[in-house]
């Protein structure tokens, strides 16, 4: 509760300040680019669609891109079988290659051993509302924590904390859009995509790394 006492402003602040998407704790930069509703319909059809499955801090993740930029990042637990049809059911009509090399490369950059400069491309796709929920949690600053209720509210929805929260779950591509860093009013940490022990992990090393820094 302290925790969300103390970050009432910050996400207002954020948004505030109109930013693509804060500097990560290694100075890496997020911007973001959305599929058409046209695209989306035809299932990503003429898209070329690499994946590849790296090791990251955080466990084994599968990333997919696209020339346009990251599509997803998920963290695998030995089931990279059901991932993987998952990423084939939102992308039918996507041309699939398999580059593990190129996972690896992106794993460095999101996860770099040393802060390295730069941006990363990510594309989007979800609905209009999903798209603005994922927008204000690349503004939550690293090691923050807001409610699903101060996100709605910062969205001018302060009476949809439940849409939000359902916004918040349908996030594919994990740790650079953080809904790691949203938690329920009363404190608890609440589900998590990709498993609340993660969830709790990923905040540590977030606020470890963020006082290494400092």
């Amino acid at each position: 509760m302290a925790a969300l006492r103390a970050s009432a402003g910050v996400l207002d602040a954020a948004l505030a300040a109109g930013l693509s998407g804060p500097g990560r704790l290694h100075d890496l930069t997020v911007s973001c680019a959305a599929l058409t509703p046209g695209e989306i319909k035809s299932g990503g059809a003429g898209v070329e669609l690499r994946h590849g499955c790296a090791a990251t801090p955080l466990g084994q993740a599968m990333f997919a891109w696209t020339p346009r930029g990251l599509c997803h990042m998920a963290f695998c637990d030995g089931d990279e079988a059901a991932q993987m049809a998952a990423l084939k059911a939102d992308w039918p009509a996507a041309n699939f290659t398999g580059d593990d090399a190129g996972a690896a490369q992106l794993a460095a950059r999101v996860f770099p051993a040393t802060p390295q400069a730069g941006t990363l491309h990510l594309l989007l796709k979800g609905t209009n509302f999903q798209l603005k929920v994922w927008e204000a949690l690349l503004r939550i600053p690293p090691a923050s924590l807001v409610s699903y209720s101060q996100l709605a509210a910062s969205l001018g929805r302060p009476v949809a904390p439940r849409a939000v929260a359902g916004a918040v779950a349908a996030n594919a591509i994990a740790y650079l859009i953080p809904c790691h860093r949203v938690i329920r009013e009363s404190g608890e940490t609440a589900s998590y995509r990709w498993g609340v022990e993660r969830k709790l992990a990923l905040r540590a090393w977030e606020a470890g790394r963020l006082q290494a820094g400092s």
